[in-house]
């Protein structure tokens, strides 16, 4: 039996409220991070440092109950330690293999762009394929499989930054931002005495999210949307201040973001305010700005929101 859209949104409302015991103040960045999982996408944390950006990602791993692996990425860490590597036995006299932190559900790459490219591009495949190639040939990964990274954009010394080819493998990057005057103060009382992240319990299971996963791919996108969806990204592509748009995958990407918002919402179909609010999290960090928009200090987020204004909203859908 498919799971409902009532059960998705339920779903998504028992780990909303356990992240909320940690994370304060922040539903809008909860719910985004659930989007990400529901579309069975991988999310991008960046923000500044002290924010939130690791307790976030293992707060949400915490929640589902999922086998979870930490990767503190350092600039001598090796593809091989990402992957896992075969090594000779001398008990058994046999070469066995040793898996990587990848063989989990939910992966954390604290601080991905301080490995180095080569050690990056050991995730491609994973990320992409849920699949891993070794010498022996191709292991598929457990599922749910979801890789949460997180980076600092503000130190540049001793990073690697991400190439556009790992960027466009993750279905959003999310920034979190500072908290206001009383959600940082409701933060002191409650890291007073001890750390919440202590004690939180998980309130979903593996199978579950795998089924809530694809009954979102059951969310209804009319012909309307999708060439809403359609006219969004080929805008990126001619856009004047942008010299590389968003790819195909980021058009997938925006229709199954808005299906996974759409079921979070309770409802069995999407509308085109399901897509808008997800465009500045699911565009920006697959275009290339040009020369001149980063001379004028203009970022792809704004100008991914002003081309979302400009493309005419559909007004009927069903």
């Amino acid at each position: 039996m498919s799971a409902s859209p009532a059960s998705v949104a339920s779903l998504a409302q028992r780990i909303r409220g356990n992240i909320e015991h940690v994370i304060v103040g922040k539903s809008e960045v909860i719910d985004l991070a659930l989007v990400a999982l529901l579309a069975d996408g991988h999310l991008l944390i960046e923000d500044v440092p002290g924010i939130g950006k690791t307790m976030l990602a293992k707060a949400l791993a915490r929640s589902l109950g999922c086998a979870f692996r930490r990767l503190q990425c350092t600039p001598d860490l090796l593809p091989a330690d990402v992957t896992g590597i075969h090594y000779f036995n001398q008990k058994t006299q046999e070469f066995e293999f040793r898996p990587g932190p990848v063989f989990t559900n939910i992966l954390l790459a604290d601080e991905i762009n301080r490995a180095t490219p080569r050690t990056q591009a050991a995730l491609l495949e994973c990320m992409e394929e849920r699949q891993v190639t070794l010498e022996t040939g191709t292991v598929p990964l457990s599922r749910p499989f979801m890789v949460i990274a997180t980076q600092n954009p503000v130190e540049l010394q001793g990073t690697f930054p991400l190439p556009e080819a790992q960027l466009d493998r993750f279905l959003m990057q999310l920034p979190i931002g500072y908290p206001g005057a009383n959600e940082e103060a409701a933060i002191l009382q409650r890291f007073r005495t001890a750390n919440p992240l202590d004690d939180l319990e998980p309130v979903a299971v593996a199978d579950e999210v795998v089924q809530m996963q694809r009954a979102v791919r059951e969310i209804h996108v009319s012909q309307t949307v999708e060439g809403y969806i359609v006219e969004i990204t080929r805008a990126t592509r001619s856009h004047p201040e942008i010299e590389l748009g968003a790819s195909p995958r980021a058009s997938l990407g925006l229709h199954r973001a808005a299906q996974a918002l759409a079921a979070i919402r309770h409802r069995t179909f999407v509308l085109p305010d399901d897509v808008k609010p997800l465009v500045p999290y699911v565009l920006p960090h697959r275009l290339i700005t040009t020369s001149q928009a980063r001379l004028r200090e203009r970022g792809a987020r704004e100008i991914a929101q002003e081309i979302v204004k400009s493309v005419p909203v559909p007004v009927e859908t069903e």
